[in-house]
Order: structure tokens, then sequence, then C-alpha cells
């Protein structure tokens, strides 16, 4: 079992930057792909980004590609995605997920956080 929490959401003008980190309970943390999602008012959640229980392997949505970065500190238990070039279609609530399954883990993790707002203004 896994328990995430998400935090650093806020709002921010178009073209900056926000780092959104997501603390896991669970003592097999490091053995859980990590992913974060989004949902944006009126529409469906959506994948964001992944990253391999070691961190070796990432994966993102063409939509993030070059502008978001996710990574992990096992020790802290802990997964981040870093968001810059921030633009206003960006704004969403963004969920971290955790999955022990590969094929899961952009689909349906089955682990959810509650979710923090990311507000992009024009």
């Amino acid at each position: 079992q896994v328990q995430l929490v998400e935090s650093g959401g806020g709002l921010v003008q178009a073209g900056g930057s926000l780092r959104l980190s997501c603390a896991a309970s669970g003592r097999t943390f490091s053995s859980y792909y990590m992913g974060w999602f989004r949902q944006a008012p009126g529409k469906e959640r959506e994948f964001v980004a992944a990253i391999k229980w070691n961190g070796g392997i990432t994966y993102y949505a063409d939509s993030v590609k070059g502008r978001f970065a996710i990574s992990r500190d096992n020790a802290k238990n802990s997964v981040y995605l870093q968001m810059n070039s921030l633009k206003p279609e960006d704004t969403a609530v963004y969920y971290c997920a955790a999955s022990q399954r590969l094929d899961r883990i952009r689909t349906t993790p089955g682990y959810w956080g509650q979710g923090t707002q990311v507000t992009v203004s024009p």
C-alpha cells in the first residue's frame, strides 16, 4: 500500500515555473513506478509524466516534453515534477500516482494523491 500527498501547486504567470512534490508513505516506495496526471475543468484526467522505480527511465506526454521534468528521491520517498515555461493550458489539478506495473503507470495506476491545483495566468 502507498499513500500519496502532493504539494507545491499555486498561481503562476505564463512562462513561469513551479515544482510539485509528492510525499509517499510505505516501506516499498522504491519498488513502485511513480507518475503525474492532471485534470483540467471539463476534461478527462490525462497522463503527464512517469518514472521507473530506479529513476533510470522517464516517460512524458507530448504536450509537456521539453518543459517538464520528473524525478524521484527514494531515500526521501518523494517524487517531483519540475514545470518550466508554463502555459495557460497547463492549468489543472495535478495528481501524483503510483503503480507496481509499468503497463499501468500511464493509464490506471491504482494509487492516487488528493491533487494540487496549478493555475497559469496569461
